[in-house]
């Protein structure tokens, strides 16, 4: 992953100035949507990334319409159903843009010269077909405060659960910090808890046959996941009133301030290496494996494609739009993606070398991990999964319940 930039050009192949539409009109503007244009952390990205197409297409404009993202698929949804929208739109990887491919076009034959280069494509494919090139690699590591261990006398984390637990309480009884930082408000905090630790819960093959569709929610160790999520909350190892506490970014908070000694993040461009460094000190955040819940169990990383340009369906100039596709997953933006965000570039070219120990970890976690758990589950899916989750922390559900109708939930999709 990290050999330079020995391949920098790869992504930035110059193609004809701007193409005629399939009307014979010529298309002089292109429409983005996303929720990172706006955002002051991603402007050199977004900067660098309009001049290289400006510099392929000099006769069109590109606009970039940053949409909020706790409303942007609810508006995305309105485009789609009127079929009059943006020509080129962001999506996170996994069910969002799986369950919304209909209004999509298929890129593969546009994006060939940079199937190598760039990593995470599987989250935005659906049957062998490619709908978004990966901006980010998507991971969720779990990360720890060095401080605290110090503070606590503890060399190094646990690599079992059930040390993990004492050390927690060791951390708690030194330091009044508990141990995992948790926001659940808008019941995300169960995907990450899922995909975080679920790697030292599930067989190599559970976990195999759960990423290829073949999940067993019947599944002692499938069980296990959403009881140890119940037994984390009932033994106060997380901070009071989870499920009123958003993830974003409200939790993340939480770690900052020491209040917690662990939290399930991300390792894209928001709650994630760069941004705990900026509290805790580039040398104080930590990277530590999954601990083994189930013996036998290998522990890795999870992650896949994090989020991905696509272009509509209804997109007057394919072509075009997929050049825009293209100069926002150049090297030279994504490399300014990574140095000002903290992103975890899908571009496997980019060095990250001169980074701290953090980055480092991640990187070197690559090569050996898997597809998220919760990235296989539909929307909808999902969003069942984060209301019961709610529950299970409140005490009003049971976990076969929860489990139950899950799989109900899962088969229908």
């Amino acid at each position: 992953m990290v050999t330079g930039l020995a391949l920098a050009g790869c992504g930035s192949a110059t193609r004809p100035a701007s193409a005629p539409s399939e009307s014979g009109s010529k298309v002089t503007k292109l429409v983005v949507w996303d929720w990172k244009s706006g955002d002051a952390a991603a402007a050199s990205y977004i900067q660098k990334a309009k001049a290289d197409f400006a510099k392929k297409h000099p006769g069109v404009t590109a606009e970039f319409v940053a949409q909020p993202f706790d409303q942007y698929y609810t508006l995305l949804g309105a485009a789609i159903q009127s079929g009059a929208g943006p020509d080129v739109m962001l999506f996170n990887g996994g069910g969002q843009i799986r369950d919304r491919v209909d209004a999509l076009l298929p890129l593969d034959q546009y994006l060939a010269e940079d199937k190598e280069r760039l990593a995470g494509w599987d989250a935005f494919s659906k049957d062998n077909k490619i709908y978004a090139a990966p901006v980010t690699l998507q991971g969720h590591p779990i990360y720890y405060n060095k401080t605290l261990y110090e503070k606590a006398g503890i060399a190094s984390p646990a690599t079992t659960w059930e040390k993990f637990i004492g050390d927690c309480a060791v951390i708690k009884q030194k330091t009044g910090s508990r141990c995992f930082a948790l926001g659940n408000k808008e019941g995300a905090g169960i995907q990450f808890f899922m995909s975080g630790l679920g790697s030292g819960i599930l067989t190599a093959q559970e976990y195999d046959d759960w990423i290829a569709g073949k999940r067993d929610w019947s599944s002692p160790n499938v069980k296990k996941i959403f009881k140890l999520w119940k037994d984390a909350g009932d033994a106060k190892l997380n901070n009071d009133g989870a499920n009123s506490t958003a993830m974003f970014n409200d939790a993340f908070t939480i770690f900052n301030s020491g209040k917690a000694a662990h939290i399930i993040g991300l390792m894209s461009d928001i709650g994630h290496w760069k941004d705990f460094s900026e509290f805790l000190g580039p040398d104080k955040v930590g990277v530590m494996s999954a601990p083994v819940v189930t013996d036998g169990t290998t522990p890795s990383l999870a992650y896949d494609g994090g989020i991905g340009y696509a272009v509509a369906k209804w997109a007057k100039d394919p072509k075009l739009a997929a050049d825009m596709v293209r100069s926002l997953t150049t090297t030279d933006a994504l490399t300014s993606f990574y140095s000002e965000a903290g992103a975890i570039a899908s571009d496997t070219t980019i060095d990250v070398s001169q980074g701290p120990a953090a980055v480092g970890t991640l990187v070197s976690q690559l090569k050996e991990g898997k597809p998220a758990l919760h990235v296989a589950l539909s929307s909808k899916t999902l969003d069942l999964m984060g209301r019961l989750s709610q529950q299970l922390l409140s005490g009003s559900a049971t976990v076969d319940e929860v489990v139950e109708q899950l799989a109900a939930s899962d088969r229908a999709s």
